[in-house]
């Protein structure tokens, strides 16, 4: 916790200043989610490159390891009788289907099963790591806890019986797949953070800190004589891998009628706190500066 040094005057005549102002901004618990669209357009991306493509085709279908096409030898797919390929048509009059012309794949889909288990891995981990706190001491017992059980492992030969068992797991999604999923999630993060988030904020001027806690709510203004500020950055997962340097802000004001201003997930919190306190040790010298 910090307390906010006792303001001074600013001489008279000094030019108005851009930094007279600091902002603070309570954003919600979806920017940590940035690393699902992040790789989610990473794998859209090695999936088109990798030039792959699937092809979906019937039960019964039978891998032929030598058939004549163009007059060479090939391996092939065949169909079980009277089923038939993708074809251009649409009808659903089978008959005039079957007499449309055939439809080559045409679905990127990565010949690589790790690219879905690595998506879904990331997915599942932002999920745990923004849903479940682990602030303080639980953060450390965590950590400990990967560590021995690593270790552990490692000693009982169990790490091949693990690999071998994930081996078996196969998660594929087509290039379409994730785009749309990270175009969708970007989308939205975008707005929350740069439009949703900007309604709570707390605005501190020299002299006085304007709060705003709810969206759509009205503004409130408070003195900051007294006030205090905290800032707490104990959640290692959140704040410092995914928040890259967020944390939570408390502010708590003072005298008869004392509040307290809870910011969760403030980006670049230590900055922040530093600029207040700097811009708090001045005073306005006039209205209209």
């Amino acid at each position: 916790m910090s307390n906010v040094p006792t303001p001074v005057n600013i001489p008279a005549g000094t030019p108005p200043s851009h930094d007279n102002k600091v902002t603070v901004i309570s954003h919600s618990n979806l920017f940590y989610w940035w690393p699902v669209w992040a790789v989610g357009f990473l794998m859209a991306g090695l999936t088109y490159w990798d030039g792959d493509y699937l092809a979906t085709v019937p039960a019964g279908t039978k891998a032929v390891k030598e058939v004549t096409y163009a007059g060479d030898k090939r391996e092939a797919y065949v169909l079980p009788e009277r089923q038939m390929v993708s074809r251009e048509s649409k009808d659903r009059d089978i008959e005039k289907r079957r007499e449309s012309e055939t439809r080559d794949p045409r679905i990127h889909m990565a010949k690589s099963k790790n690219y879905g288990v690595i998506f879904c891995v990331t997915l599942l981990l932002v999920i745990t790591i923004t849903n479940i706190p682990l602030r303080g001491m639980w953060s450390l017992v965590v950590i400990i806890t990967i560590i021995m059980m690593s270790v552990i492992f490692a000693l009982a030969g169990w790490w091949d019986n693990i690999f071998n068992a994930l081996e078996l797991l196969d998660i594929r999604i087509n290039a379409g797949g994730y785009l749309f999923i990270s175009c969708g999630l970007f989308v939205i993060w975008l707005f929350t953070i740069l439009i949703f988030d900007k309604q709570v904020y707390i605005e501190f001027e020299p002299g006085q800190f304007k709060v705003c806690t709810e969206i759509g709510g009205g503004e409130k203004a408070y003195d900051t004589i007294g006030m205090t500020l905290e800032r707490q950055r104990s959640d290692l997962f959140r704040h410092i891998i995914l928040g890259i340097g967020s944390g939570d802000l408390i502010v708590r004001t003072t005298g008869a009628q004392a509040h307290q201003f809870d910011l969760p997930n403030v980006l670049f919190i230590g900055k922040k706190v530093q600029m207040i306190e700097d811009l708090l040790r001045r005073r306005k010298t006039g209205e209209g500066k």
